[in-house]
């Protein structure tokens, strides 16, 4: 078996956390300012957040690219409209509102975290096939 574990790196790991937290009712399991992991409300990792700069990893290394580049950060969940009322309570800017996507067939939103990652909020689906 092989699970994954995206970590994305950001400037401000404790502010970083706490938009995840706000934005997706999920929590801290390690927290700290250099990493941090977030988990949903069943234990399964969401994302992992890590200081740009630290640790010495290759494509971590340079805070001035344009976070993001050819990245997605893609989350089905069952609570769509508990987020998206989230960012709108929260005062957070949306980059696409709520709409059918044609590809997925999917209802969906996106936004853009502090870093400016893009971030897209899909109604919970299983991959067809």
């Amino acid at each position: 078996m092989a699970k994954m574990d995206p970590i994305i790196a950001v400037k401000n790991i404790e502010a970083s956390s706490k938009w995840y937290q706000s934005v997706l009712n999920c929590r801290s399991m390690h927290g700290g300012k250099h990493f941090d992991v977030l988990v949903s409300e069943n234990d399964e990792i969401l994302i992992c957040l890590h200081k740009w700069g630290e640790h010495e990893h290759p494509t971590m290394a340079n805070p001035n690219i344009t976070p993001g580049n050819g990245l997605i950060l893609y989350f089905r969940t069952e609570n769509m409209n508990d987020i998206r009322q989230n960012v709108e309570k929260l005062g957070y800017a949306v980059e696409e509102d709520i709409h059918l996507n044609p590809n997925s067939t999917k209802m969906e939103f996106s936004l853009r975290d502090p870093d400016g990652y893009y971030v897209t909020i899909s109604e919970f689906h299983k991959y067809d096939g």
